[in-house]
């Protein structure tokens, strides 16, 4: 009998897809929907303001609903990319696991508050401004404060192995830190009506951090 004493080969792990293409087109989309629901009511408005906009502007709001529904979708992509992206570094810690299930709520969040927003859109001269007022608020807390809480944890996901690994640039890792932060302090908006404006600084700062974080992330342990 012979045997093979050949040696074996280790295959590399596989890091995924440019992670910068689906956040592009998650920023695009993001972009998108805010310029065009820049003029939607406050969460402070009457159901009799928020169910005569519905009736004025239905095809902008169905719109709007239609552009943060289909933003979950490179948001999941991006969730995974991450996910295997931290595991191909050699990350076993729980950092890659909130990652993976901080974006999948952050998804979640945004399907949510596309389909309550869709539904409000559909409301007829008929409808009670508490129904339009009940639809707003569910499209708010889900896109907004549910929202922030699950794109914090994909951050703080992202930042804190980025740190300790020395993935990315301390700086940028602390600045992922802080954000996430917020993001947890904005859910409090649910208790406290000032603390919702912390929810702009989740949305786009940590967009903004999301993006370069793309960028950075390498693909292998020797490249960072």
């Amino acid at each position: 009998m012979t045997t093979d004493t050949a040696p074996r080969t280790r295959r590399r792990p596989q890091a995924g897809p440019p992670l910068w293409i689906p956040t592009l087109a998650f920023t695009a989309l993001t972009v998108a929907y805010v310029i065009l629901n820049r003029s939607t009511p406050h969460p402070d408005a009457s159901g009799a303001d928020v169910l005569r906009y519905a009736l004025d502007h239905s095809g902008t709001q169905k719109a709007g609903a239609f552009l943060i529904l289909v933003s979950a979708m490179p948001l999941t992509i991006v969730t995974a990319v991450v996910y295997r992206r931290l595991r191909a570094l050699g990350i076993t810690a729980p950092g890659s696991a909130i990652a993976l299930l901080g974006g999948t709520l952050a998804a979640v969040a945004l399907a949510l508050s596309g389909l309550f927003g869709w539904a409000g859109a559909r409301l007829g001269e008929d409808a009670g401004p508490a129904l339009a007022r009940a639809l707003a608020d569910l499209s708010f807390v889900a896109g907004g404060p549910l929202y922030a809480a699950g794109f914090g944890l994909l951050i703080a996901g992202i930042a804190v192995p980025g740190l300790l690994a020395r993935l990315v640039p301390p700086a940028l890792a602390w600045i992922g830190l802080a954000i996430a932060v917020v993001g947890a302090v904005a859910t409090l908006g649910l208790l406290v009506d000032a603390l919702t404006y912390l929810l702009p600084v989740v949305r786009f700062g940590g967009l903004l951090w999301l993006l370069v974080t793309a960028f950075r992330l390498p693909l292998h342990r020797r490249d960072a």
